[in-house]
């Protein structure tokens, strides 16, 4: 037995939900750029989940399940407001979204009927715990979730306690659309490997949550504002860039495993990013990022990823620099669930092999001879 490291180019398993063939990304078949531009993020959800676009009935009617979940249990409310105020936002969604298990009467049942009720359970509950979250660490009241309305209108209001305007719900909603699957992502695949023991589904998704965490999945777009904070004005980008490039470091946001010719999803948030940044009169986030895009793909043949124009977008919707990868859970938990479905459905559980490269033939040696 020969080992790959991180498991690069392996095929661990089949799917049906995603695909990425040739630079290209689908959704159940259709392609990424249909469904960023015409698609709202609960078509996006329902597509996943049952493997075709709802009619106007279907999409009205997940829509209605999804305002009946949204409310949080009492319980978990209260146990958020004992989180440390520092907290890291990864960790305390993912607490509370294991919490969230103990709360529910269905949390052991396996059936298919109560899997996807929880799973959409999850998904309504993601948003109003980071909205919940992020209130009341600034010593806020959260604010409960509004009935019959998108995922992305409804996150922004329990954030601000502003109705928003119809451009920022528009961007966030295309952002949850981009985000919402991708393939056997790091996250996905530890969501699998949980339920493929059959254990349950807020189990899995606990697992994505620590894996989604760390900053070469989730957190990227986080380094990337952080990057451009740092920067501070446009006139700063070349040589601050050209010194990156020079000593070999890392610029987060650019390249990807998968695609080699560029990540087809950037191109939607850069143009979100452009619209937004003119919304609010603030162009100066876009213009660094389109000048650090030519510096990088013009030197090094890097195109940037998904990461790197959502710092902008999110930025310019005054959403908290520690809330992107939260964001980035609300979305891909749609993907984490239809994902668990579908490993339930035929499951196998995954016990990949190792390599050994530790010392061979080593005798005991009694503790009076160490």
């Amino acid at each position: 037995m020969t080992a790959t490291k991180g498991l690069e180019g392996i095929v661990a398993t089949t799917s049906s939900i995603s695909s990425i063939i040739d630079g290209v990304l689908t959704y159940r078949g259709i392609n990424i750029d249909e469904l960023a531009e015409n698609a709202t993020f609960e078509e996006v959800a329902y597509l996943l989940w049952y493997g075709k676009l709802p009619n106007r009935s279907e999409l009205n009617g997940l829509i209605q399940q999804l305002s009946e979940y949204a409310q949080l249990p009492n319980e978990v409310l209260e146990q958020i407001k004992l989180f440390p105020k520092d907290v890291n936002s990864m960790a305390a969604l993912r607490t509370a979204v294991s919490s969230l298990a103990l709360y529910d009467p269905e949390a052991g049942d396996m059936s298919p009927e109560a899997n996807l009720r929880k799973a959409i359970k999850l998904q309504a509950r993601l948003t109003t715990i980071v909205a919940a979250f992020a209130r009341i660490r600034e010593g806020k009241e959260p604010i409960a979730p509004k009935a019959n309305v998108s995922i992305a209108e409804n996150f922004l209001y329990m954030l601000t306690g502003q109705n928003p305007d119809k451009v920022a719900i528009e961007a966030l909603d295309k952002a949850l659309v981009l985000h919402a699957d991708h393939e056997l992502n790091a996250s996905t695949f530890a969501a699998r490997v949980t339920v493929a023991t059959l254990s349950d589904i807020y189990s899995g998704v606990t697992s994505a949550i620590g894996a989604l965490k760390g900053p070469l999945h989730g957190g990227a777009n986080e380094a990337v504002m952080a990057m451009l904070e740092e920067i501070g004005t446009l006139d700063n980008v070349e040589s601050y860039i050209n010194n990156k490039l020079a000593n070999k470091e890392k610029i987060m946001g650019f390249g990807h495993r998968v695609y080699k010719n560029g990540d087809p999803r950037a191109k939607h948030l850069q143009k979100m990013s452009r619209e937004l940044s003119n919304l609010t009169g603030n162009m100066n986030w876009y213009n660094m990022s389109v000048k650090i895009e030519e510096l990088v793909t013009g030197q090094k043949g890097l195109k940037p990823n998904v990461d790197f124009y959502s710092a902008s977008v999110y930025t310019s919707l005054k959403i908290p620099r520690d809330l992107f990868t939260p964001i980035f859970a609300i979305s891909r938990v749609s993907g984490w669930t239809a994902h668990i479905l579908e490993q339930y459905e035929n499951n196998r559980l995954i016990r990949p092999r190792a390599e050994y490269t530790g010392p061979a033939n080593q005798p005991y040696v009694p503790i009076e001879q160490r």
